[in-house]
């Protein structure tokens, strides 16, 4: 977007208007002690020229390897046209569209995304949108309390084969509001959790139990079980799901007898690029019994009196709309322009393109773990059915072996051995569709030579 500064005359002409000798009187009211004494960490002033130069050189130190890491952030390709329609002018801007009569495009466009977000997770209402996948499933737990009049204790079954970073947000979210995690293990055979590993907390009365599917390890989960199991407890269930693995899964709306009830994840996989970490988006779906506990932003389709479609703000339930003891709000603005670029690139690809894209992954991650298991002292640590995910264990500490794949331009994955000790020497690798053949190769012989 073009930044036209103002001159020093034009300065002069707006302070001589409003009375002001400087722009530090527009500021007096503030003490002196409390003001900012310089920016010393702030370097002089460049050139255009020169700050490009800057950029460009700051950019290249972030090098251009061949990316195997997923661990909740992935490579996939994003056809040119998402960003190029994107960044225009009538969408680049996120801010939330309050006046109707101003901004039907982008509500259109957000009432789209939510259609889409609940016919991929299939449930029955979608906002739009929320920070990340993260705070999303931090924000569906205590939507789960607002709303699980049966099972208001709080307590919530979190399964430990779940992102690591997704539970300290959720602890970091949760803990102030009284609600009590409680781990559920995983098998360290398979990978999954099991319904006997929630079995064993049968008579707690769960407000809410968690299911990821796939899981951390990129394992898929008896969701149909566990589902039903839960709702037997009167627990609400919780699918936090990788959105590309919908093409080809069961969709949470469908698990067990009743479906689960809230469906929660990262839309990054949906033509966020990777951008060192974000800005991502995340996703909250729910059944419609639910609409009223949903934080965020809900956008509805309608008629006007001469009969034509119009779209509105529908829900909007934060601090500034109404009482600030009954909000549900989670302030989201920002994350508008992500959505943009999830609706478009959905509309791309389709239905069939995405189940391409999921298909081509699961088969890349496959032919990279035939390559990577060929080396002597590589083996793969679960065995059964995954998406795009793998944990192989090594006969070396990861963290080393990690730093010789980088010198070779390889990202090779994400190092287990800190949050999951219990598994030795593993790493957590994946592939998605926008690895070749050569690039697998290329990996398999550089960890043939660092483990050498």
């Amino acid at each position: 977007m073009p930044f036209i500064p103002h001159t020093e005359t034009d300065i002069r002409e707006m302070l001589a208007v409003i009375g002001a000798p400087n722009t530090d009187a527009l500021f007096s009211e503030i003490p002196a002690e409390l003001r900012c004494k310089g920016l010393k960490q702030v370097p002089p002033g460049l050139a255009e020229m020169d700050v490009s130069r800057l950029m460009r050189a700051r950019a290249a130190t972030d090098g251009t390897l061949i990316n195997f890491c997923g661990a909740g952030a992935y490579e996939h390709h994003i056809p040119a046209a998402v960003w190029e329609i994107t960044t225009r002018g009538e969408f680049y801007s996120a801010y939330t569209p309050y006046q109707a009569e101003a901004s039907q495009g982008t509500l259109q466009l957000l009432y789209e995304y939510q259609t889409m977000m609940c016919a991929l997770t299939g449930m029955e209402v979608s906002n739009a949108s929320m920070y990340d996948g993260a705070s999303a499933l931090a924000e569906s737990l205590l939507m789960a309390v607002r709303a699980n009049a049966v099972n208001a204790s709080g307590k919530v079954l979190l399964p430990q084969a779940l992102h690591p970073y997704y539970r300290e947000v959720v602890q970091a979210v949760t803990h102030a509001q009284g609600l009590r995690m409680t781990p559920v293990p995983y098998d360290v055979h398979s990978g999954t959790t099991a319904v006997e590993a929630y079995s064993q907390f049968y008579g707690i009365a769960p407000t809410a139990v968690v299911i990821a599917q796939p899981n951390f390890f990129g394992r898929l989960e008896d969701v149909d079980a566990i589902t039903d199991w839960a709702h037997a407890q009167g627990a609400l269930v919780v699918a936090l799901v990788n959105p590309v693995s919908l093409a080809l899964l069961k969709p949470p709306g469908e698990w067990g007898a009743k479906g689960a009830d809230i469906c929660v994840g990262d839309g990054q996989p949906l033509g966020a690029p990777l951008s060192s970490g974000g800005p991502y988006f995340g996703f909250l779906t729910a059944k419609q019994a639910l609409v009223r506990q949903m934080p965020g932003r809900i956008i509805g389709r309608t008629v006007d009196l001469d009969g034509r479609p119009g779209y509105a703000l529908t829900l909007q339930a934060r601090e500034q709309h109404i009482r600030r003891s009954k909000a549900t709000s989670n302030i989201c603005t920002n994350q508008g322009l992500l959505v943009t670029a999830a609706t478009i690139h959905m509309s791309l690809l389709g239905a069939d393109g995405l189940e391409r894209v999921a298909a081509h992954s699961m088969h890349n991650t496959a032919a990279l773990i035939t390559a990577l298991t060929a080396i002597k002292g590589v083996e793969a640590v679960f065995s059964g059915s995954g998406f795009h995910e793998a944990v192989l264990r090594l006969p070396k500490a990861v963290a080393p072996v990690l730093e010789a794949l980088a010198a070779q331009n390889i990202l090779g994955g994400f190092d287990l051995s800190r949050h999951f000790p219990e598994l030795g020497h593993a790493l957590l690798v994946c592939a998605t569709e926008t690895r070749s053949a050569d690039d697998i190769a290329a990996y398999a012989a550089a960890l043939r030579a660092a483990l050498a």
